[in-house]
C-alpha cells in the first residue's frame, strides 16, 4: 500500500488534501481533532506520520495549526513502513443508506423477499439432488404471504433450505453479503454442471429493503442440516440485532425460514391490506416458479333454511296449532382461504414451438390487460454476447390516448430478472419512442442493473438488446404486410401507421426497414392505399422521380390545379394528407435511388419537356409576366408560364427551400409556434400561368391594349387571390377578398335578366310590410291557453 500511495505523490500533492495545506482550529475543537483519522489516538505530539503523510503541530496564540506535507519517497518504500487498517462504517447510518437511498419505491420490498424466499427453495431443490434426506416430510416447496390488517404485520413463509445459527448471523448480519452469490461461488469451484441458473440475488442488500415499511422485522428459521431453531430480531434505526434459539413449540417450523415484519404507523394501512399484497405479488412475482400462495378473504353461496313470514291479513298460528313453514334460501358467506397468486406461467422459458397460439393470446390478455386478440406476436431467444428470451406483440388496436404517441413511457415492455419484475418505466432504453406502441417481455439474466435492481444502466449490452429488439419487432410488422390476408396490415395501418412515420423522422438508421411498411393514397388509387414498392413498380418510362402532394384531405389532393399536367401525361402522385406525412417523406429524401418531389413547388421536371417550344412561349408571355408582377408587387416573387397546368388559369408555388402550402397552414397552427420565423420560412411564392386559358389570353390583350385598365388590374388581384386559395394558402384578408368577389359578381349580373332599381324598392317594402302582418298573425295564434289543449287522459292534470 505504501509504495503505491508514494508513487501517486510525486507531484508532492494529494487529491483530497493540497500540499502543506493548513487547518486551523479553534481550543475547544481539538478534542474532536484527536479523534478524528487526521490524528492517532494517543498522546499529542509534535509530528507524526500515517500512511506516508507527514503531520506537524504548531502552537499559535489562537489555537493549533495541523500541517500536512506529503511525505514524497523517490524509490519504493518498504511495506512496513505503513500501517493496514480496515474501513469501518456507521452501521445504522449504512442501513439507513442502504434503505432509503437505493428503492425509489417503497412496495419493492416484497418483491425483494419474495426473490429470497424463492432463492431458498431453489437451492433446497439443487441439494435435494444429492441429499433426498434435506426435503424429510415439511410438505411441498411454497410460498405463504399472510397480512393482518389488525395488527399491522405481514408474514412471508417458504420451505426452502432455511438457515442454521452461523448462516444467520452470516447471511443477516453483514450487510451487503450475498448467500446466494455465495453458493453459485461455490457451485462455480465445485465446477456443479447441473447448477441452477435461476438464483435471484445478487448483491446482498435486498432483505433489508424490509425497513422500506417495517420498524421491526423478525425472522425466524429452520434448517435441514441442524436440530434448532433460531430467532433473528432488528428494530429499524438500530445498529445490533438479536438471535436466539426458538423455545416456543407452537412456533416451530418443519423447515424454512418464517419473516414477520411489524408494520410502521403510517404504512400499516397500505400495506396490510390483502387485496393490495395479491396486487404486488401478481405485478412483481408473477412468474416465479414457485407456488406463491396469499391469505385472501373470498365469498361463497350456501343454502340455508329459514321461517316463511306470515302474509298480511294472516293470523300467525301458535306452537299448538302447527309446524311453521320452512323454505330453502341462498346466502352470501365470507371465510378466509389461500389463494394462488401466480398462475400464469412464463411462457417466454419454453420453446415457441412449444406454445401454442391460444396460449400467446392468453398469456398477452392476462399479462397487459387487454380484451382484443393481438394482431402478431413473436417469441425468440437471442445468444451471444447478451443472452435473453423475449415475447413481443403488435396490440390489436391503437391506443385511445393520443398523448401515448409522443409519450416512450408507455409501461408496454416489463422487464424481468430471472422472471422477476424489474420494471417497465423505460425512457427509450430498449425501445424507441416511435415503436412505444409493441407490447412485451424482455427476461434476461445478466442485465446491468443498480443494487435496487429499479435502473437499467446505460451500457454497449442495453444498446446490443435495443438494437435487436427493434429488429425483431420489424420482421414482425414485415411477416404482416407480407401475408396473404391484406386486412390484417390494413387494421395494423389504420392503427399504427402514424407511429412509422414518426420512425421516419426520429430513426434514420433504420429507414430502410421503415420505408417498405409505409403506405399512402394516390391519383391512381384513391380507395387503396399503395406501397412505394408498388409505386416505383408501376412508374413509366421516362419518370425520374416519385412526386407527391401534401395537402389537409383527399378530396383537396384529387382537385389540385398542381395535377393536372401530371394525371394527363399518366403519373401518379402519392397524396400526403396526414400532417406528419410531408415531414417524414422529407427525411426520407429518396427511395430505391428515386427522389422525392413535391409538385407544389417550383422548377418541377416531368422529364419530356420540348425546350423548344417552351422558350418560344416564355418569350410570347414575357411582356405579360412583367405587368402581372408588376401589378402585384411584393405579393409573389416572379411570374412565370407555367408547365403543370391544363385546364386552370393559374397557380401559386412555393419556393424550391421555402414551405409549402400545407407545412405553412401546419406550422400557423402551432400552438408554440414561433411568428417571427413564420415570414422567413415562408419562402417565395411564385406566380404560374397557364397561357392556353382564356383568361391569360384576356388578361395578355389587356397587357397589349390597355395597360393601366382599372378592370384589369381588379381582375389581376382577383386572379391572384383565386389562386391562392385554391393552390392551399390562407387569404391575408378573408373580408377583402369577398368584397372583390361580390363586385364582381355585381358587374357580372348586374341588369340581365331586367332588373329596375325602381322595381327592386316598391316589392321589398311591400314584402316588409306583408311580413310584418303576417308575423302579427303567427303571433296572435300562437297565444294558446294550456287549458284548452288538455286531454281527458293528461298525466300532468291534476
Amino acid at each position: 500500500m505504501a509504495p503505491v500511495l508514494s508513487r501517486s505523490l510525486t507531484s508532492a500533492s494529494v487529491a483530497s488534501l493540497p500540499f502543506s495545506s493548513s487547518f486551523s482550529l479553534k481550543n475547544d475543537k481539538f478534542h474532536s481533532l484527536r479523534k478524528s483519522t487526521f490524528l492517532p489516538q494517543n498522546a499529542l505530539r509534535s509530528s507524526f506520520s500515517r500512511s506516508g503523510l507527514k503531520w506537524k503541530l504548531e502552537r499559535r496564540e489562537r489555537g493549533v495549526v495541523v500541517r500536512c506535507d506529503a511525505a514524497v519517497a523517490e524509490q519504493e518504500a518498504p511495506e512496513a513502513s505503513g500501517e493496514r487498517h480496515e474501513y469501518q462504517a456507521e452501521v445504522s447510518r449504512l442501513l439507513d443508506l442502504i434503505v432509503h437511498s437505493l428503492y425509489s419505491h417503497k412496495e419493492v420490498f416484497l418483491r425483494e423477499l419474495v426473490s429470497n424466499a424463492s432463492d431458498a427453495l431453489d437451492k433446497l431443490r439443487f441439494l435435494s439432488v444429492t441429499d433426498p434426506s434435506l426435503l424429510g416430510d415439511a410438505g411441498e416447496m411454497e410460498i405463504r404471504i399472510k397480512p393482518d390488517p389488525e395488527n399491522g404485520t405481514i408474514t412471508i413463509m417458504d420451505t426452502g433450505i432455511g438457515m442454521t445459527k452461523e448462516e444467520l448471523i452470516d447471511c443477516l448480519g453483514t450487510i451487503a453479503q450475498s448467500g446466494t452469490s455465495k453458493f453459485l461461488q461455490a457451485l462455480k469451484e465445485n465446477k456443479d454442471v447441473g447448477a441452477d441458473n435461476g438464483l435471484i440475488g445478487q448483491f446482498g442488500v435486498g432483505f433489508y429493503s424490509a425497513f422500506l415499511v417495517a420498524e421491526k422485522v423478525v425472522v425466524s428459521t429452520k434448517s435441514p442440516k441442524s436440530d434448532k431453531q433460531f430467532v433473528w430480531e432488528a428494530v429499524a434505526d438500530s445498529s445490533s440485532y438479536v438471535v436466539k434459539e426458538e423455545t416456543d413449540p407452537e412456533k416451530l417450523l418443519p423447515r424454512g425460514t418464517q419473516i414477520t415484519l411489524y408494520l410502521r404507523p403510517d404504512d400499516k394501512y397500505e400495506f396490510s391490506e390483502p387485496t393490495k399484497i395479491q396486487s404486488l405479488v401478481k405485478n412483481y412475482s408473477q412468474f416465479v416458479s414457485f407456488p406463491i400462495y396469499t391469505w385472501q378473504e373470498k365469498s361463497r353461496t350456501i343454502e340455508v333454511e329459514e321461517e316463511e313470514k306470515p302474509n298480511e291479513g294472516e293470523e300467525t298460528k301458535t306452537e299448538g296449532e302447527g309446524e311453521k313453514k320452512k323454505k330453502k334460501t341462498t346466502k352470501t358467506e365470507k371465510y378466509w382461504d389461500w389463494e394462488l397468486a401466480n398462475e400464469t406461467k412464463p411462457i417466454w422459458m419454453r420453446t415457441p414451438k412449444e406454445v401454442q397460439k391460444d396460449e400467446y393470446h392468453e398469456f398477452y390478455k392476462k399479462t397487459f390487460n387487454e380484451f382484443l386478440d393481438p394482431l402478431a406476436y413473436t417469441h425468440f431467444t437471442t445468444e451471444g454476447e447478451v443472452e435473453f428470451r423475449s415475447v413481443l406483440y403488435i396490440p390489436g388496436m391503437a391506443p385511445l390516448n393520443n398523448e401515448d404517441i409522443v409519450n416512450p413511457k408507455t409501461k408496454n415492455i416489463r422487464l424481468y430478472v430471472k422472471r422477476v419484475f424489474i420494471s417497465d418505466d423505460f425512457d427509450g432504453e430498449l425501445f424507441p419512442r416511435y415503436l412505444s406502441f409493441v407490447r412485451g417481455v424482455v427476461d434476461s439474466d445478466d442485465l446491468p442493473l443498480n443494487v435496487s435492481r429499479e435502473i437499467l444502466q446505460e451500457s454497449r449490452i442495453v444498446r446490443i438488446m435495443r438494437k435487436r429488439l427493434v429488429r425483431k419487432t420489424f420482421d414482425m410488422i414485415q411477416e404482416i404486410s407480407e401475408s396473404e390476408n391484406k386486412e390484417d396490415y390494413k387494421k395494423f395501418w389504420e392503427n399504427f401507421g402514424k407511429f412509422l412515420k414518426l420512425g421516419c423522422i426520429e430513426d434514420t438508421g433504420n429507414h430502410k426497414r421503415i420505408t417498405p411498411l409505409l403506405r399512402f393514397f394516390s391519383s391512381k388509387s384513391e380507395e387503396e392505399l399503395v406501397s412505394l414498392d408498388d409505386y416505383v413498380e408501376n412508374m413509366t418510362e421516362n419518370q425520374k422521380a416519385i412526386y407527391y402532394l401534401a395537402t389537409d384531405s383527399l378530396k383537396s389532393a384529387k382537385t389540385a390545379p398542381f395535377l393536372e399536367k401530371l394525371v394527363q401525361k399518366d403519373i401518379e402522385v402519392l397524396y400526403l394528407i396526414e400532417p406528419i406525412d410531408e415531414v417524414a417523406i422529407q427525411n426520407l429524401q429518396t427511395y430505391k435511388e428515386k427522389k422525392f418531389v413535391d409538385i407544389s413547388k417550383e422548377d418541377l421536371e416531368l422529364g419530356d419537356e420540348d425546350e423548344v417550344k417552351e422558350r418560344e412561349t416564355k418569350q410570347e408571355f414575357n411582356l405579360l409576366c412583367d405587368w402581372i408582377k408588376q401589378q402585384l408587387g411584393d405579393k409573389v416573387a416572379k411570374v412565370q408560364v407555367s408547365k403543370r397546368l391544363s385546364s386552370s388559369p393559374c397557380v401559386l408555388v412555393s419556393g424550391k427551400f421555402g414551405w409549402s402550402a400545407n407545412m405553412e397552414r401546419l406550422m400557423k397552427a402551432q400552438t408554440l409556434g414561433d411568428t417571427s420565423s413564420l415570414e422567413f420560412m415562408r419562402g417565395r411564392r411564385i406566380l404560374e400561368i397557364n397561357p392556353d386559358h382564356p383568361i391569360i389570353k384576356d388578361l395578355k390583350a389587356a397587357c397589349r391594349n390597355a395597360p393601366d385598365s382599372s378592370d384589369a388590374k381588379r381582375a389581376v388581384d382577383l386572379l391572384y387571390d383565386t389562386a391562392l386559395i385554391s393552390s392551399g394558402f390562407s387569404p391575408d384578408s378573408p373580408a377583402e377578398l369577398g368584397n372583390k368577389i361580390y363586385e364582381m359578381m355585381a358587374m357580372a349580373l348586374g341588369g340581365r335578366w331586367g332588373r329596375s332599381d325602381a322595381e327592386e324598392a316598391e316589392p321589398l317594402e311591400d314584402s316588409t310590410e306583408n311580413s310584418s302582418e303576417s308575423l302579427d298573425e303567427a303571433t296572435e295564434a300562437q297565444v294558446v291557453e294550456p287549458s284548452e289543449v288538455r286531454t281527458e287522459n293528461d298525466p300532468w292534470k291534476d
